[in-house]
Order: C-alpha cells, then structure tokens, then sequence
C-alpha cells in the first residue's frame, strides 16, 4: 500500500461504511475544515456513508510569498490561466487515487464513493473525478475551476462520462471569480456531462 495522506474520518454508526466520501479541503486549511458540516447533511444512518478528509501535503505557495501551508498545488501568478501546477496536480491526483483504492479494500466499491472538494480541493476533484477510471458515486465541486482545462477533453475517461457532478459558487466570490466558475460550467456542458448547478449570493465560503 502507497503511503497514504493522513485523514480525519467519521465512520458511520456500527463502523461498517456501505458508501464513502473523500473531501478535500481548500488551500491553507486542513482535512478538519469541513468535518463539521457532516451532522448537518441529513445522512441517513442506513445508507452507512464514511467521510474521509484528507490533509493535503505541506508545500510552499509562491503567491502567498511562499509561505509553507497545505496545498494540493501550487499557485504561482493571479491569471488563472497560467496557475496549472502540472506535478503537483497530478501527485495530489494519485493521492485520491491511493484513497479511493484503500476504500475499496475496505469494502466500499469505487461507484459508490463521491469524490467532493472545495476551491483548490475542488479543483483536485473534478481533475481526478473526469479522469478516473472507474465509475464514481458522483463528484461535488464547491468555489472551484477546472485545471489543465485544454487537457481535460483527451485525458478523461469514458467510465465517469455518465457521472454525476454538482457544481456550486458564490456569486460574489472573490478569490476564484465567478466568470471562472461558470466557464468551467459551460467547459463541462460542452464536453457533455451532467452537471447540477447552483450559484448563491456569497463570497468564497
């Protein structure tokens, strides 16, 4: 077994998940960031959902004057257009590779796992949810963007084509603009998902 991100984890009652969600947290924060919301999703206790919440790796981040934070990549320049921080995208893309493969062997098949992320580890969601290559149970992205967008249409894979994807912004989001979230929208209506989406009138929450 690879090593594996540190987690916090909240096990259904009796410890026995039938289902399971990873969720990655933003940049600077930690996997306790949304632990907790998990009361307030109104989960049945008989669909035995696990929530993972991993710790992303400690990096320096140059637009934060390279301060050494959690980070699933790093961000370099204001333009987004120019923020793909290819290796490490794709080291935090094997990481929820490696965490999806420990809950199959904890039982819990890959179609029925969500693959959910805020802003930065939202971004990591939707980069690995397109491109894994098996079904998911969903992919929630919340204040995110599409990285390596150009990409995205050659490298992903057929098994998630049919997945869902929620998708939600603020409106007044000043940190990953609204007009970027919506363009990663239409980038992925136009490669012919299904995606639930939902704006609020709100900052970068």
């Amino acid at each position: 077994m690879p090593d594996l991100l540190p987690c916090v984890e909240i096990d259904p009652p009796g410890g026995d998940a039938q289902h399971s969600v990873i969720w990655l947290h933003g940049l600077g924060a930690d996997g306790h960031d949304f632990e907790p919301i998990v009361p307030y999703l109104g989960v049945g206790r008989d669909l035995a959902v696990r929530f993972v919440f991993p710790h992303a790796p400690q990096m320096p981040v140059t637009i934060k004057g390279g301060f050494v934070m959690r980070a699933w990549y790093d961000i370099t320049d204001v333009d987004f257009d120019r923020r793909n921080d290819v290796v490490n995208i794709q080291k935090s893309a094997q990481h929820v590779v490696d965490l999806i493969a420990r809950e199959n062997d904890r039982g819990v098949p890959t179609s029925r796992i969500v693959l959910a992320g805020f802003s930065q580890g939202g971004a990591i969601a939707l980069h690995q949810g397109l491109r894994h290559p098996d079904a998911l149970a969903g992919i929630l992205a919340l204040s995110t963007y599409l990285v390596m967008p150009e990409a995205a249409e050659k490298e992903r894979s057929p098994a998630n084509a049919k997945t869902g994807i929620f998708q939600a912004h603020g409106t007044h989001d000043p940190v990953v603009p609204f007009p970027m979230g919506k363009r990663s929208h239409d980038q992925l209506l136009a490669m012919g998902y299904d995606v639930e989406w939902h704006t609020y009138p709100m900052q970068h929450m």
